[in-house]
């Protein structure tokens, strides 16, 4: 009796049937498959990861705080006609070639800054402030006028301060939020960030206050010399004081909070 007659069939055919689905090659083999591996998903961030995202998001916008207020060259741009007027007023002794002088010299910032295609906001705003000095300088004929329009924004300017931070809506967050993307999210969505402007904005009020405190009483004492000096003394470091506090209170601030825009 041959093999092939041996119940189970051909040996051949039990040989076929005992090898591994993978390498009979049988067409229908893959369904019977499992499903593949699920794809790995990211591991949730560890707290020291958070904190860490978030000190650098606050460390960004903290560092807006420069740009915002012009930078160093802005604030050259509106300490140097001053300093130019008590210097030409010194050799010259006229008070309208003194004021023709810084005038001159913060046209020439803005003509520069058009030039090279950059922003002239802060160049514009001290020529014009320059330029109304000069005016009452030259009307009046008294060199110490042409400071008076830069005292008085220097009071306003710090009463503005104050009142905002006492209605809640602080002039530092105002200026900041745009230039961080927040706009003023600060305001209805992160309580952390609106104390943080609002102890930021009376830092400026104490700083920038100290220029007219000591100013005024030379002004009305008529020492054109020392309010010239001194005015130009008291233009950047308090400026930079106070730009620094702020880079330190929102150092430690919670993150901004982006604010949403929606398509129209």
């Amino acid at each position: 009796m041959s093999v092939s007659n041996l119940p189970g069939g051909d040996p051949a055919a039990q040989l076929d049937l005992a090898k591994p689905a993978e390498a009979s090659g049988h067409p229908y083999e893959r369904s019977f498959e499992g499903p593949g591996p699920a794809a790995a998903e990211p591991a949730p961030e560890t707290a020291e990861e958070t904190a860490a995202r978030e000190a650098a998001a606050s460390r960004e916008a903290a560092d807006t705080v420069m740009q915002a207020f012009g930078g160093v060259r802005g604030m050259i741009d509106m300490t140097l006609p001053g300093l130019v007027f008590i210097i030409t007023y010194n050799i010259t002794h006229q008070v309208s070639t003194a004021a023709w002088a810084a005038l001159g010299l913060s046209a020439l910032f803005v003509v520069v800054r058009l030039f090279k295609r950059e922003t002239i906001q802060h160049a514009f705003s001290g020529v014009f402030g320059v330029a109304i000095g000069a005016w009452i300088s030259m009307k009046t004929g008294k060199a110490e006028n042409f400071y008076l329009p830069g005292l008085l924004w220097s009071v306003g300017y710090c009463m503005g301060l104050a009142v905002s931070a006492l209605v809640r809506w602080p002039l530092i967050g105002v200026m900041l939020g745009p230039v961080t993307g927040e706009m003023f999210t600060w305001r209805t969505q992160n309580p952390g960030r609106l104390a943080a402007y609002t102890k930021a904005t009376w830092a400026w009020v104490v700083i920038m206050g100290i220029k007219p405190v000591i100013l005024f009483p030379l002004y009305f004492t008529g020492n054109v010399n020392l309010l010239g000096w001194l005015k130009v003394a008291l233009g950047i470091p308090p400026m930079l004081l106070a730009m620094y506090i702020t880079w330190q209170i929102l150092l430690k601030a919670p993150p901004p909070i982006k604010a949403v825009v929606e398509d129209e």
